[in-house]
């Protein structure tokens, strides 16, 4: 079977792919050692009611981060070129999410969302044997009810900002455009 060359002015794409590949492989080592490292440290002697913030934390930053990877996928350029042309701080930026939008959803559902799951499920893990200590009772139900509950509130709250990011994907990617510009102008 004969191989076919790509048309001219089209690029080959799998190194590209591979190179994405390898990119998102060491993002993700490296975010999830940060954060791993993050929650280790602040979990170290903190009692149930802290570790319990730090959870609610992960879980919300899983949910900030699947919204916006679902608005990034769902929005309209359309009125981001406008305010680009008006010079509307974060247009632009915004514009480079729609542009990279499979990218930037990989990045914030899979590498990030994922990660949160899991510093969730250890933190919840932490938890549940704190609790255990506290009450002086070693039972299966404390830690099933605290993974049941963390997974509820996750999928839940995921459900729930996937609503929100298809049917606010302008404001969604508006406001994501904003918080970078403010990294851009520096």
């Amino acid at each position: 079977m004969k191989k076919t060359r790509p048309a001219k002015g089209k690029k080959n794409a799998e190194p590209s792919q591979f190179r994405w590949v390898i990119q998102v492989f060491t993002m993700a080592i490296a975010l999830s050692a940060a954060l791993s490292l993050a929650s280790e440290s602040m979990l170290e002697g903190a009692g149930v009611a802290i570790a319990t913030l730090i959870l609610a934390l992960f879980i919300l930053l899983g949910i900030l981060f699947d919204i916006i990877g679902v608005a990034v996928t769902a929005a309209d350029p359309k009125p981001f070129h406008s305010m680009a042309a008006r010079k509307v701080k974060g247009a632009k930026e915004a514009l480079s999410l729609l542009r990279s939008a499979s990218k930037v959803s990989s990045v914030c559902n899979d590498v990030v969302g994922d990660i949160c799951g899991i510093v969730s499920g250890t933190t919840s893990a932490v938890i549940a044997a704190r609790i255990q200590g506290a009450l002086n009772l070693r039972t299966v139900l404390i830690s099933v009810g605290v993974t049941a509950l963390v997974s509820g509130l996750t999928i839940g709250g995921k459900a729930l900002g996937k609503t929100f990011a298809i049917k606010r994907s302008t404001k969604v990617v508006y406001w994501a455009g904003r918080f970078l510009h403010i990294f851009h102008r520096r």
